[in-house]
């Protein structure tokens, strides 16, 4: 496999971090108590699946690079679905997905604002676009996800044992 630069290897964990998410929404919205929110749920997934697609769009762009590019893509993919197996298991609820989302989302904001400054840097226009882009989706699934958890949370019996 090449080598890639820090860039492309940032560009890379923001596409295979797009794939996880459409796995990870899936899985949320199959939790006991999860049914309330599965119109933000299907929506991140379609934003997610528009994020993979724009991504691998610009990916395809560049030459000699692309598979590389693509393989780093599906190794964090991969890494991200096992820690949603981790985290998420048959014992799980709602609020535990949410959970879950929070830090994903948190850590893909993160990423994008790494990608952004990295490109900004490099003077890659088309990355940064991307970036201006993405950015604001991904905040406002950080956003309705922690909203999310709240709500569920507002719902429990804190002194109930669990």
């Amino acid at each position: 496999m090449a080598e890639l630069t820090n860039l492309e290897e940032k560009l890379a964990e923001v596409v295979g971090l797009a794939m996880a998410a459409q796995g990870a929404t899936a899985k949320v919205a199959k939790l006991e108590e999860a049914d309330e929110m599965t119109e933000v749920l299907d929506r991140m997934s379609d934003e997610a699946t528009e994020t993979e697609r724009r991504g691998e769009e610009l990916i395809e762009t560049m030459e000699g690079r692309k598979t590389a590019i693509l393989e780093k893509a599906r190794e964090t993919k991969s890494k991200a679905t096992d820690m949603l197996r981790i985290y998420i298991d048959e014992e799980s609820n709602a609020l535990d997905g949410f959970e879950f989302l929070m830090m994903a989302e948190a850590g893909e904001v993160g990423h994008w604002k790494v990608l952004s400054q990295m490109a900004e840097q490099a003077g890659q226009t088309q990355i940064i676009e991307l970036a201006q882009w993405a950015l604001p989706i991904q905040e406002r699934h950080f956003s309705d996800v922690q909203h999310a958890s709240l709500e569920l949370a507002a719902e429990q019996d804190p002194n109930e044992e669990s």
